[in-house]
């Protein structure tokens, strides 16, 4: 179990409070448990810290696939410069909010033709990650009498160390391979392609300070080399992100300071003197709203098995599979885990909380220390703002979706 840090959420009468409201009365504003709250008091705080630390004409957009809850979109679109997204679906619900659709990049591979003519449609800028995505598009430009806005996705020569995912370097269904970019840009000259730059997003989920600095010089140093064979110039530059949160004790927070006096001397150094009119944007998605969500499950049992005991909650994998480490995690960490309605109580036991499903790979906390929670006790997992519930098997034993409120 790792600590909350100071501040980050606020307690009442030994309750844990989201959004200022403790935790029971959350629930039964809610109706039933499980369900993931999002406090978006601590979204503003996060996004006002990364607009500190970034130089003023570096962008923010939000990664929409760590959380499109429809109406925490509708709430970042006021805080941030645009929106990634990586489904026609995002990209609906992204063309709801205010923000315009020229903002909106569209990202991932396996794009069908549909979603590309809705995208050319939208006047979205889609991220190519193939020659044969090119030439989709080509044809879905042609068929609308549109001009696609269109970017390249590159999957660059270098591998980012210090990444929990990666997603650049080496051989990738991400991207079009550095190598052969300066092909595909000779085929985008003409009437069906409106360019507007590069996409480098090279891993995700990283603490390491050097190593994000490191990506980020060696993306500029990357797209600055393809300036002179783009058909014009270049007016976005997209380095991702990746930057990671903290889930388990040996995790650090971020120190953003570095990284943004890196970004800015790239920008003064490189980008602005070879790519002056370009965007500069930075990719966040995890970073921005993870820590600002947790998802409340009830406890509805509690057994003793041969020594071992175990508290029985009526949530699960099912709503939060990266808890129980099972979304691509190497080893499994406990998320930060409590008692939301005995929040000054200290620890009496060491337990293992599971959930309600039938597989011994429910599990949402091993051999934690908790205070004793008995039938009707909220369990709380932190850390639950991103790839939750749209990243978990919600139809899994069919089971009830749980409730998302934003408050």
């Amino acid at each position: 179990m790792i600590s909350i840090p100071s501040g980050w959420y606020g307690r009442h009468d030994s309750q844990l409070t989201v959004g200022g409201i403790p935790v029971e009365r959350l629930a039964a504003r809610v109706g039933s448990t499980p369900f993931f709250a999002y406090d978006r008091e601590l979204v503003n705080r996060r996004v006002a810290s990364v607009r500190a630390a970034l130089p003023g004409d570096v962008e923010l957009s939000y990664a929409v696939k760590a959380n499109p809850m429809p109406a925490l979109l509708q709430h970042m679109s006021g805080l941030v410069d645009g929106f990634d997204v990586a489904s026609a679906q995002e990209m609906r619900h992204a063309l709801d909010t205010p923000g315009p659709a020229s903002r909106i990049s569209f990202a991932g591979p396996g794009k069908s033709a549909a979603e590309l003519a809705q995208a050319v449609a939208a006047g979205v800028t889609i991220e190519l990650e193939s020659e044969l995505e090119v030439e989709r598009v080509r044809s879905a430009s042609a068929a609308a009498g549109i001009p696609a806005r269109v970017a390249l996705r590159v999957n660059p020569d270098f591998v980012v160390r210090g990444s929990g995912m990666r997603l650049g370097g080496g051989p990738q269904q991400f991207g079009i391979d550095s190598e052969r970019i300066p092909a595909v840009l000779a085929g985008l000259g003409g009437d069906e392609f409106d360019f507007q730059g590069f996409h480098v997003f090279a891993g995700s989920q990283n603490l390491r300070v050097d190593s994000i600095c490191e990506a980020q010089r060696r993306t500029v140093e990357l797209i600055v080399g393809f300036a002179d064979a783009a058909p014009g110039p270049v007016r976005y530059l997209n380095i991702g992100g990746g930057f990671g949160i903290p889930y388990a004790l040996r995790d650090r927070p971020l120190d953003l300071g570095p990284i943004g006096d890196n970004l800015a001397r790239l920008v003064d150094g490189l980008v602005r003197p070879r790519l002056p009119e370009a965007r500069i944007v930075v990719e966040l998605g995890r970073y921005l709203v993870g820590e600002a969500g947790v998802y409340v499950t009830r406890v509805v049992d509690r057994k003793e098995s041969r020594g071992k005991v175990f508290v029985v909650v009526d949530g699960g994998l099912h709503h939060q599979l990266a808890a129980s480490g099972n979304f691509g995690q190497v080893i499994r960490r406990n998320y930060p885990i409590a008692v939301g309605n005995r929040m000054d109580d200290p620890p009496e036991e060491t337990v293992t909380v599971v959930g309600c499903l039938c597989t011994p790979l429910d599990l949402l906390g091993d051999d934690v220390s908790l205070p004793k929670a008995g039938v009707g006790d909220l369990i709380v997992l932190f850390q639950a703002g991103a790839y939750g519930l749209t990243a978990s098997p919600a139809a899994f034993l069919s089971h009830p979706a749980p409730a998302e409120v934003l408050v």
